[in-house]
């Protein structure tokens, strides 16, 4: 891999690190801690992810315009102002204003991190954007496990633990991310004019691909919003759903080789990889609204595990390939807006779900929404093949 890349592996790893001590566990601390409703907890958890879409949007857009060294710069500095105020101020209301302003500084930068690992390593495809994945789950392993025990002292040093590690990656990005060219720019006038063309047919088949994605990240939320509320109601420790998130990123760490040899052996398309990960994500839930103990939990979240990976690299993936010259930053932008999306709606959703009519009840409809994602996965690059009739082509058919 390209030096630049690995210094993009680092900053996401430490970046998510520093996530990871608190976003495992807002949903306990809003309603432990500040005594809130699950409801209300969830209308926070919007509220910050309705800015991080926004933020995602206007971070690829300035990618495509002003490049990524100075996308991220501008998204880091914002979040570690708002952490450095949620430090001071955790109580309620101050807590809503700067978990806020954090989602929208964090998703500013996203989408240059991933537009600029598919520029550096164009000849890499899934790698690059699997390098990435890789590493943000290696800072959720640390993380969490960090975070649950922490926390288990004081919520107060978790958020001081995050400001240290925004300003250790803020360090990172000023010295190893200047050098790192915008290479999309380059392309030539050619390019560009077929980009004009092949956008809207593009856009359309990264939006119905986006609608699928988006459904899964509203049902896989319940893991940090519903679910872990209701670990905490029937006995299971803080520090053993801590342990569940620390697992899924070392079993995503480590199951790297074993998930090559299955894609090698498989053939897969990119487009078989994502339905098999929903496959797995059905069979996960349905053993999660089974369990009653942390073991069924822990069996839930290893195949849970396993589904994510095979799904989540491969939408950005699909993403930089539909991707017209000079629109990279933005369709990463839809890409993370979308999931961010999921995040935003999810909270809301199972909250009033799991407060009205209970968690078997939640479940049910989760899994309706992994069936709805089947059928979106299943027909999004029609429109790529009605235009390989029409014109023979399409760049970034998959």
């Amino acid at each position: 891999m390209p030096r630049a890349l690995w210094l993009l592996i680092f900053g996401m790893a430490v970046n998510t690190i520093g996530s990871s001590f608190l976003w495992p566990l807002n949903t306990i601390y809003i309603h432990d801690h500040l005594g809130k409703s699950l409801s209300i907890a969830g209308i926070v958890l919007m509220l910050n992810s309705a800015s991080n879409v926004i933020g995602n949007l206007y971070g690829g857009h300035l990618f495509d315009k002003i490049g990524g060294y100075k996308s991220i710069l501008l998204g880091i500095s914002i979040a570690l102002l708002a952490l450095i105020g949620l430090s001071i101020w955790n109580v309620w209301p101050e807590y809503v204003v700067f978990l806020t302003i954090v989602g929208f500084g964090t998703g500013i930068i996203f989408p240059s991190m991933y537009a600029m690992a598919g520029s550096v390593w164009k000849e890499g495809g899934r790698k690059a954007f699997n390098a990435l994945y890789v590493a943000q789950n290696i800072g959720v392993a640390v993380g969490s496990a960090l975070g649950g025990i922490v926390a288990n002292y004081s919520f107060q040093l978790i958020f001081f633990a995050n400001t240290i590690m925004y300003f250790l990656f803020m360090l990172i990005a000023v010295f190893g991310y200047k050098g790192i060219s915008n290479i999309t720019k380059k392309g030539k006038q050619e390019e560009q004019k077929e980009a004009v063309n092949n956008n809207n047919v593009n856009l359309k088949a990264l939006l119905i691909l986006c609608l699928g994605y988006l459904l899964c990240w509203v049902a896989y939320n319940q893991w940090t919003t519903t679910i872990a509320s209701y670990t905490q109601e029937i006995h299971i420790s803080l520090k053993q759903y801590s342990l569940l998130w620390t697992i899924n990123g070392a079993l995503i760490v480590l199951g790297q080789p074993l998930l090559n040899i299955v894609l090698k052996y498989l053939k897969s398309s990119l487009k078989i990889q994502m339905l098999i990960g929903i496959g797995i994500f059905i069979v996960s839930f349905i053993i999660a609204a089974k369990a009653g103990t942390f073991t069924g939990f822990l069996a839930a979240m290893v195949i849970l595990t396993i589904g994510e990976m095979f799904i989540w690299p491969a939408v950005p993936t699909v993403a930089f390939s539909l991707a017209p010259k000079g629109k990279e930053g933005i369709y990463q932008g839809i890409v993370n807006s979308t999931g961010t999306g999921g995040r935003m709606i999810g909270p809301v959703l199972g909250g009033i779900i799991a407060d009205l009519y209970g968690m078997p009840t939640l479940f049910t409809i989760l899994i309706g929404l992994f069936i709805a994602a089947i059928i979106t996965t299943l027909t999004y690059d029609r429109v790529l093949k009605k235009k390989t009739v029409v014109s023979g082509t399409v760049r970034g058919q998959m």
